[in-house]
């Protein structure tokens, strides 16, 4: 996890919108986490990360400036959208794969990944692929991040752009 954090740190130039927005993804799948073992409702956790863990060191090392807008549009667009983001990615999986078999952590992984790809618009897919990747590769040392990198980049090939949304992604 250290690794990715200072990649996260030496990767962009320091106070970047790639900076923050790296964070907050990595932040939402977190809070996504902590989500799913806890139970921790919508609210609470965003009020618990943005007062406590946005723009603090993790491992040692001194996160950027996190995307606090973005690190909420994350949660409440997996959130608001969980139904079909998780249909989604049971539709990329093997047959005798399905998502309530993942950990939960690639769980987190997987669903901030397709709601930015699907619903997201923001990045090009490229780069939310091997952001996401680079964030399971943090939490794995198995296969979890090739099958994230897998998943994901097939999830974003199936993505149509509709114009008369801006260039706004939707799924198909």
């Amino acid at each position: 996890m250290a690794n990715l954090v200072a990649d996260l740190v030496s990767n962009t130039k320091p106070g970047s919108n790639r900076d923050a927005r790296a964070a907050a993804r990595l932040l939402a799948v977190q809070a996504l986490y902590q989500m799913d073992i806890a139970r921790t409702p919508l609210e609470n956790i965003i009020r618990e990360f943005v007062a406590h863990r946005l723009n603090v060191s993790i491992d040692g090392v001194d996160m950027p400036e996190s995307d606090a807008v973005y690190f909420e549009k994350i949660l409440r667009g997996v959130v608001e959208n969980q139904t079909p983001i998780d249909r989604k990615i049971d539709d990329c999986l093997s047959e005798n794969w399905h998502l309530a078999r993942l950990d939960s952590t690639l769980r987190a992984i997987l669903r901030c990944g397709v709601f930015e790809l699907a619903y997201g618009g923001e990045a090009p897919m490229g780069v939310l692929v091997s952001q996401y990747t680079d964030i399971a590769h943090a939490f794995f040392d198995g296969p979890e991040g090739g099958m994230a990198n897998a998943l994901l980049d097939r999830v974003g090939q199936g993505v149509t752009y509709d114009a008369n949304l801006s260039g706004t992604p939707s799924p198909e």
